[in-house]
């Protein structure tokens, strides 16, 4: 979710003070009204940048619980979901879309409620990992069944969610920087804005009321326990400062057969860009899909 000043900085700013002090005093007199500003924290989506999609994708509309979401589909062929994370959109998954093509794949990308192109979710401007899943699953109910689904940071939770309790199905899963679990960022926001126990309780309530699921129920570690789960592989750097790298590892030793690649000075969002890792992926997808001609040969 929202990142706050103190993960991008160790210099604290007056105005990081100010709001540190408003929460300590709110922790102790309002933790009521505290949980209601954190919570508009926690849901606030970054501004992240556009860039250009491939030639030859075709624009696509569907519609999630009522809310427009904007995509494009490129080829023919058996079909693999892109998924985008928080605050990002479709752009930045475009270099996994020619090598895709190539292989013989048809690949869909979209941009969730709230992000991109897309029109609002239930609130303009925020957003959550539950309302990404249903926005993927939609995608995949009028595109058709995956062969592979390819996940950036919390795109992977949303494709998890979509994986248990949609009606979205894969043959392979590959996370890229994946954000595992909600709660490893709770911490992070409880630091950054400086409240307490009372607070957090409070918007951990906040947070069910509004997904429907508690904080702790969205995990990927959990989830892989209630699901029939494709063949996974995890991208992830340990140097990266948005999504926890020991609960990635956590997440492979849960996932029998999982791969793990490890990566170095690519963080989160630089690691989407990087060539060697566009050709893991895609060698990881066609993989599979030489697995599929060999069982039914």
């Amino acid at each position: 979710m929202t990142v706050t000043a103190s993960q991008k900085s160790t210099t604290v700013r007056p105005s990081q003070r100010l709001v540190r002090a408003g929460f300590r005093a709110l922790e102790l007199v309002a933790p009521a009204l505290g949980a209601r500003w954190a919570d508009r924290w926690w849901f606030t989506l970054p501004a992240s940048p556009v860039s250009d999609l491939p030639p030859g994708g075709t624009a696509f509309e569907v519609e999630s619980e009522g809310h427009v979401v904007r995509g494009h589909r490129w080829g023919s062929g058996p079909v693999v979901y892109l998924v985008h994370g928080w605050g990002g959109n479709e752009t930045q998954l475009a270099r996994f879309v020619p090598p895709l093509l190539a292989a013989g794949f048809s690949v869909v990308t979209h941009d969730a409620p709230s992000h991109g192109s897309s029109g609002p979710g239930a609130v303009a401007g925020q957003g959550h990992a539950v309302e990404m899943g249903r926005a993927l699953d939609a995608v995949a109910a009028v595109h058709g069944p995956a062969h592979a689904v390819v996940a950036h940071s919390m795109g992977g939770l949303a494709t998890g969610l979509a994986l248990r309790y949609g009606w979205l199905g894969t043959e392979r899963l590959a996370l890229v920087a994946p954000m595992v679990r909600i709660g490893d960022h709770l911490p992070t926001l409880e630091a950054g804005l400086g409240f307490g126990p009372r607070i957090r309780e409070r918007l951990k309530q906040r947070a069910y009321d509004r997904v429907g699921l508690a904080v702790d129920e969205v995990d990927l570690v959990r989830i892989a326990d209630e699901i029939e789960r494709p063949d996974l592989l995890v991208i992830h750097d340990p140097a990266d400062r948005l999504a926890r790298f020991a609960s990635a590892t956590e997440l492979v030793s849960a996932w029998d057969g999982a791969q793990l690649t490890t990566v170095e000075g690519l963080g989160h969002h630089r690691i989407l860009r990087d060539d060697a890792v566009v050709r893991q992926v895609v060698a990881f997808v066609v993989a599979g899909q030489l697995d599929e001609l060999e069982r039914s040969a």
